[in-house]
């Protein structure tokens, strides 16, 4: 790099312009990470009812656990699975999908997942 200045204190200095590369990833991973993404089925992560939870408890684990859950949702979703033995609590990815189930079941709560395009509507 080439500095040169007009002198003491004044401005004017002068640099070489900096060598930039450009790293752009091949079609093929470009491809790759697309299909992917589109290969990758969404999964529901369900909620089943059970006899030893209090019902104000399981709403506050579905607010505390799943992301976006408001308690109207959350009452829902709970009132579901105590009517109909099952709700679905959230569609997303597997691994989001195993994650909530995990947490779901570490706080007392029956859970499953399973493809979202399984069975249903």
């Amino acid at each position: 790099m080439t500095i040169s200045a007009a002198g003491p204190g004044k401005g004017g200095g002068l640099l070489d312009r900096p060598t930039i590369e450009k790293t752009t990833p091949g079609r093929e991973s470009e491809f790759d990470l697309r299909k992917s993404r589109k290969t990758a089925p969404p999964y529901r992560v369900l909620l089943h009812n059970d006899n030893f939870n209090k019902r104000e408890y399981v709403v506050q684990v579905l607010i505390k656990v799943i992301p976006g859950m408001t308690l109207d949702i959350a009452v829902n979703v709970m009132q579901e699975a105590h009517i109909n033995g099952m709700a679905v609590a959230i569609i997303c990815a597997q691994a989001d999908a195993e994650e909530y189930c995990t947490q779901l079941r570490g706080n007392g709560l029956l859970s499953s997942i399973e493809p979202a395009s399984s069975g249903g509507c």
